[in-house]
């Protein structure tokens, strides 16, 4: 008499749709704020798509390319100038997000609920862990903000020079168009990852990262103005100022010498104008001069800025992945 073993039975990797294994339980653990990244991008793409038809029936109903038109720029500033500024604020806060409400608890949350230990005493080696856990949140995060990027460009482009005064440096479209937002966020939220790893605390880790990321904003004030060559335009100090090409953006203003050299601005300016044409005198000054950046030099002071962000983020994630490891967590 013989006795047939019935197979065992097989499970499947729980998950639903392309989501299998290890990348559905990171679905499944940080959904909340996955899916609320998702629905807000779908969101403010849709506003941006409604934006950018009031914008075109504004230049379609003046007729004219925007130029160097103050009336045209003040009318522009009233119906649409709050608009902008408030898309280029959210856009410039998505990476800060990211980086302290998804970034910090990813791993910080399963080193203080103790579900790490657990994980990595499984079947589940460290790195096919970590490659799940970093993988798919990133993805969404960068993706979203690339898109959100996209569509707002898309809006800003015809009206470059008129939003924000056209003052695309520093008003704020710098950070919120092109590469940047994208390789912020991804900065951002790997210094988070990093953080929590680090700190082992989901709120200490995220109040941390808050404050790198308002650090590392004032560090990219600074550094953003070394991304390209500037450019200068020089009139006589008793002249006229210079006039700059339309949809530049002013640096910096300056004093110089016949021969160059360059004064702070407010050199020799005193309430006595004869102590002042003495000082001047004195010091050899003669012209004004107008630092600027044209805006055919932003696009590549863009991708120079993301390039750089995007080899710092690449190089905390490295150390992430060697403590994770090669250190106890």
């Amino acid at each position: 008499m013989t006795t047939t073993t019935a197979p065992a039975p097989t499970t499947a990797a729980p998950g639903r749709g392309p989501l299998r294994g290890l990348p559905w339980v990171v679905w499944r653990r940080h959904r909340t704020f996955l899916r609320a990244a998702l629905l807000l991008t779908l969101a403010g793409c849709a506003l941006f798509v409604y934006q950018r038809i009031g914008v075109m029936d504004f230049l379609h109903g003046k007729g004219v390319p925007p130029g160097g038109d103050e009336k045209l720029m003040s009318e522009f500033q009233t119906r649409f100038g709050a608009d902008f500024a408030r898309d280029m604020e959210y856009l410039q806060y998505v990476p800060l997000v990211v980086g302290v409400f998804l970034g910090a608890p990813l791993i910080a949350s399963e080193q203080e609920h103790g579900t790490l230990k657990l994980v990595t005493t499984q079947s589940v080696s460290r790195s096919r862990w970590l490659a799940a856990t970093l993988g798919l949140p990133l993805a969404v995060a960068v993706s979203c903000s690339a898109l959100l990027s996209a569509v707002f460009t898309w809006v800003w482009g015809p009206v470059h020079g008129l939003a924000v005064s056209g003052d695309w440096l520093t008003g704020g479209a710098f950070e919120a168009t092109g590469p940047v937002p994208a390789a912020r966020t991804l900065f951002l939220a790997s210094c988070g990852i990093a953080l929590g790893m680090l700190i082992k605390r989901v709120v200490p880790a995220m109040a941390a990262t808050a404050f790198v990321g308002l650090a590392t904003s004032v560090v990219w004030d600074k550094f953003r103005g070394q991304l390209g060559a500037v450019r200068s335009v020089t009139s006589p100090y008793d002249g006229d100022a210079p006039n700059l090409p339309f949809d530049a953006a002013r640096f910096d203003d300056w004093v110089s010498t016949a021969d160059g050299k360059l004064y702070g601005f407010g050199t020799c300016v005193s309430p006595d104008s004869a102590a002042d044409r003495a000082c001047r005198a004195k010091l050899g000054i003669v012209h004004r001069v107008i630092q600027y950046f044209d805006y055919d030099q932003m696009a590549g002071m863009q991708w120079l800025g993301a390039a750089v962000l995007v080899a710092l983020a690449a190089l905390v994630l490295a150390f992430v992945v060697w403590r994770t490891r090669r250190r106890p967590l």
